[in-house]
């Protein structure tokens, strides 16, 4: 008789993987149904619940990513590719994303190859209007590193083996937006808004989880991480962000993305047992855990000068964030393989 557990890692991932996908198919389906309605109040609930499906999506991309799911790499792998396409992460390859992603938790820091700031500084009229559109909390840098994940292979950064894929990824993305554009513009241009709340959210829950260092260095074989398998430095850098103590339910909102420590203690948990996790270690002690609302004050009141921050500055990030004072630094999502 087929045993469906016996593929997965946890024998008891049958029903969360379940539920999750369900969820994540019901909410971006549904939400192009309704983005594509007349009136305001149902395409506004369509912009969040396709929003919300694509931010769940990836973060189970992120499980993937970890062979948090399944036993076998290759089913891991199949899911995370698939998901990769609704995120619109599939410019770049499931494998270059996974590879970056195990960098930052094998070296302790932030590899890049491509440093959007640079590039801003060289480009003076271009900064004025990035600045310009996070001034309007516009994800404006994350717009620039996803446009880059477009054309990277077409750049000195990109690997010139991927441009006939590239090609066809733009073709096929194309084609599937002129034909939703045929059935409801509207729809099309929505799509657009809810991309870009899955976009902020993704940056929003990066931005204080970490205070490494960022890296050009990503595919640089020679490159020097000075606290590369450093247990202590992982743990002392790493917040989990929460949504709320209070109601651990609401976590879910990001598929518990925000219990970070409990994560880089043991990447292949998957996201459904990570509460208990987190309560196994830290128990009561929130000395590695930040909350929401000096995030959003952070947030707010340094959104400009996340643009260009490449670390929080050498200060504890709980205490900057009661501050505000905490710097958010951008450009970090996983959906960017460079």
């Amino acid at each position: 008789m087929f045993n469906l557990t016996q593929h997965f890692r946890h024998s008891d991932g049958v029903w969360p993987l379940t539920l999750v996908l369900a969820y994540i198919l019901t909410t971006y389906i549904g939400g192009w149904l309704l983005m594509a309605q007349p009136g305001f109040i149902l395409p506004v609930i369509g912009i969040l619940a396709c929003g919300h499906g694509m931010v769940i999506a990836a973060y189970l991309i992120h499980d993937c990513g970890h062979n948090a799911l399944f036993k076998k790499t290759e089913y891991n792998t199949r899911l995370g590719k698939t998901l990769n396409w609704l995120t619109g992460g599939c410019y770049g390859t499931y494998e270059d994303l996974r590879y970056k992603h195990m960098r930052h938790h094998v070296d302790n820091a932030d590899p890049i190859s491509f440093d959007y700031r640079a590039w801003l500084k060289a480009h003076p009229r271009t900064e004025k209007a990035i600045f310009a559109l996070e001034w309007c909390y516009f994800p404006a840098v994350d717009i620039v590193m996803h446009a880059m994940l477009i054309i990277a292979p077409f750049t000195t950064i990109g690997n010139r083996d991927h441009r006939g894929r590239s090609l066809a990824v733009i073709a096929v993305r194309t084609l599937l937006l002129v034909a939703l554009a045929y059935w409801s513009l509207k729809a099309v241009l929505l799509y657009a808004v809810a991309y870009l709340l899955m976009l902020t959210v993704l940056r929003f829950f990066d931005a204080y989880q970490h205070n490494y260092e960022i890296l050009v260095n990503l595919n640089d074989p020679d490159a020097v991480f000075p606290y590369k398998g450093n247990r202590e430095y992982e743990e002392n850098n790493t917040y989990s962000n929460l949504i709320s103590r209070r109601w651990p339910v609401l976590n879910l909102l990001v598929l518990n993305f925000c219990y970070h420590n409990a994560h880089h203690t043991k990447p292949t948990m998957p996201w459904y047992k990570l509460p208990a996790l987190h309560k196994e270690l830290y128990g009561n002690n929130y000395t590695r855990t930040v909350g929401l609302k000096g995030q959003l004050k952070s947030y707010h009141r340094n959104r400009l000068a996340g643009i260009y921050a490449e670390t929080y500055g050498q200060v504890e990030v709980p205490e900057a964030l009661q501050d505000g004072k905490a710097v958010p630094v951008y450009g970090l999502s996983f959906l960017t393989a460079f």
